[in-house]
């Protein structure tokens, strides 16, 4: 199922989607807009995820002991 809404967006993104769409990387500016939004919700639920291995800590989860070392010591920038 799927809902038609109307945004308003700045003429340099409406620029740079349609620039997509016209180079081939998009079929339309939805499913673009589409594949945007769906990225930015896997990143915050990535977020989420790396703050909840952050409180548990490394005996949390042991088998991505590696995981948790490695993140812990640095911010990481999903964006």
């Amino acid at each position: 199922m799927t809902t038609q809404i109307a945004v308003r967006l700045q003429n340099d993104l409406v620029t740079y989607i349609d620039a997509e769409v016209a180079a081939g990387r998009a079929n339309s500016r939805a499913e673009l807009i589409g594949r945007l939004l769906a990225r930015e919700v896997r990143r915050q639920r990535a977020l989420g995820d790396i703050e909840v291995m952050k409180r548990a800590g490394v005996a949390g989860y042991p088998d991505l002991e590696g995981v948790a070392r490695a993140t812990s010591r640095r911010r990481l920038d999903l964006d």
